[in-house]
């Protein structure tokens, strides 16, 4: 009853935090080759071996090396939660034969891949939008309690948590031993992966539910102040910043010498990484808070005009 009423005292803004994280679940559906070599975090940082994620690793580059199903023969398992109809937006995380998913319940799930079977879960204070991310045998997940939270992947034991001044609907991204994750209260954190201590944080001028992408020692997070920036991984300095027509709830993608994000003025940016230099940009007659995937040399994204898009 109190996540009922605690969502209804904030309904608007958790519902436009709904809608855009959906949308940037479907850009993580995308899957086949990629146009462009995708720049992930350092081997010591790796996601754990054969894990697959929310815009494809723990780097957030959004860029697809994998194959998918062509046909569809069986419906393998199913996973019900045992809070009524309470369901889930957080898209899932896969390591060694292990399904990681937050749920609108509070509960963080931990299931095996082969039967749904439950292995363990965690709860949080409030729900999980955010989308877990898997690295060196830990979980790092955000919740709408303002908590990003480090587990042992294989028990859920707690290793350490990270409050926030506001919710975490912002998914994790993980490179060179550093957890960076954005935060309502404005913020992008970066933060040590083994400790929790943060190392530095950078404000915008408004919500960050955008997923940061690192990539060339380089984050990339936009803002509802409609902004994507580009900061040093390592010192949050400001490399540049894109201004945008309206927010950004997108999670950029990056592929080659390009960045992607889309924005609620209804167009899909392709920027320099290097200098944020606008190199195209394609519109539409919807907001796209969605996340785009690349794979193939196109950019697949939606919008609220109810199209998806294939560009190239």
């Amino acid at each position: 009853m109190r996540f009922i009423g605690h969502l209804h005292s904030r309904t608007a803004m958790l519902w436009m935090l709904l809608v855009a994280l959906i949308l940037s679940a479907c850009g993580a559906l995308v899957q086949g080759v990629p146009g462009g070599a995708p720049i992930q975090a350092t081997p010591g940082d790796a996601p754990t071996q054969e894990a697959s994620m929310f815009r494809a690793n723990s780097a957030r580059t959004g860029v697809f090396p994998s194959d998918g199903p062509t046909t569809l023969s069986e419906s393998v398992w199913t996973f019900k939660t045992d809070v009524g109809n309470v369901g889930f937006v957080s898209s899932p995380a896969i390591a060694d034969g292990v399904v990681y998913v937050g749920s609108l319940d509070n509960w963080l799930y931990a299931l095996d891949a082969e039967t749904g079977q439950e292995k363990w879960s965690f709860k949080t204070d409030d729900g999980v939008y955010s989308s877990p991310a898997v690295a060196g045998g830990v979980v790092y997940v955000g919740s709408v309690d303002n908590w990003l939270y480090a587990l042992d992947a294989r028990t859920g034991q707690e290793k350490w948590r990270f409050k926030t001044g506001g919710l975490v609907a912002s998914s994790p991204a993980i490179a060179d031993g550093v957890v960076y994750v954005g935060s309502d209260d404005g913020r992008l954190y970066a933060l040590d992966a083994r400790t929790g201590q943060e190392k530095w944080s950078f404000k915008t001028d408004d919500k960050v539910v955008s997923s940061p992408a690192i990539a060339d020692g380089v984050v990339y997070i936009g803002s509802w102040d409609g902004r994507l920036y580009a900061l040093d991984a390592r010192t949050g300095e400001e490399k540049w910043s894109f201004k945008t027509d309206g927010k950004v709830a997108s999670s950029p993608a990056i592929a080659g010498s390009m960045v992607y994000v889309g924005s609620e003025d209804g167009r899909l940016y392709a920027l320099d990484a290097r200098t944020g230099q606008e190199k195209w940009s394609f519109k539409t007659d919807g907001g796209v808070a969605s996340s785009p995937a690349i794979a193939g040399g196109v950019v697949y994204f939606s919008s609220l005009d109810g199209y998806l898009y294939a560009v190239r």
